[in-house]
């Protein structure tokens, strides 16, 4: 049975896990020129002790416009989603699922749940790579359309291969 919840200090390792293997799963792109050994690189530290210590105050002192929540199937983490209300729109950070529990309406579960805390007076946006047609499909059921909108954001250059991750924007409209 999977439940979503806020994390708490124990899920740390578990959200770790989600990021890492769902960035392997989906980021690598021979095409754009991001590789593997990027990803690797990229999280080459995820378990150290620096950035546990890091990862349980991000998860533990969260300001009050931002929202973690996470799917569990059990103990284990199977999802995470994160959501921001800036000033002028909600930000839909991220919702990563594991590869083995998509499809099964998790991401759907943590969309449904982090709704509610949404602004509903403004528009929510979504940035994804330009290439993960997953997500994209994804995002339109949701009702999210693409505005057109092409990033290249540099904390998405990847360490190994210099290559900036493509992204685009989509936008699900208030409900006015």
């Amino acid at each position: 049975m999977i439940t979503i919840q806020k994390p708490k200090k124990e899920d740390i390792l578990g959200i770790q896990e989600v990021f890492y293997k769902t960035w392997l799963a989906t980021y690598p792109n021979k095409d754009i020129g991001v590789t593997r050994e990027d990803i690797e690189y990229r999280y080459k530290d995820r378990y150290s002790e620096e950035n546990i210590k890091k990862l349980i105050e991000r998860y533990t002192h969260i300001p009050k416009n931002k929202l973690y929540l996470i799917a569990k199937d059990k103990i284990k983490v199977v999802g995470i989603c994160v959501i921001v209300k800036e000033k002028e729109f909600n930000q839909l950070q991220a919702i990563y699922v594991l590869s083995e529990y998509q499809g099964k309406g998790i991401g759907t579960m943590l969309w449904n749940e982090v709704k509610k805390f949404l602004n509903i007076k403004k528009d929510t946006i979504v940035q994804l790579a330009i290439y993960n047609k997953q997500a994209e499909n994804f995002y339109k059921k949701l009702g999210f359309v693409d505005t057109g909108k092409r990033i290249k954001d540099e904390k998405y250059k990847m360490p190994i291969s210099g290559v900036v991750i493509p992204e685009m924007e989509m936008i699900l409209r208030n409900e006015k």
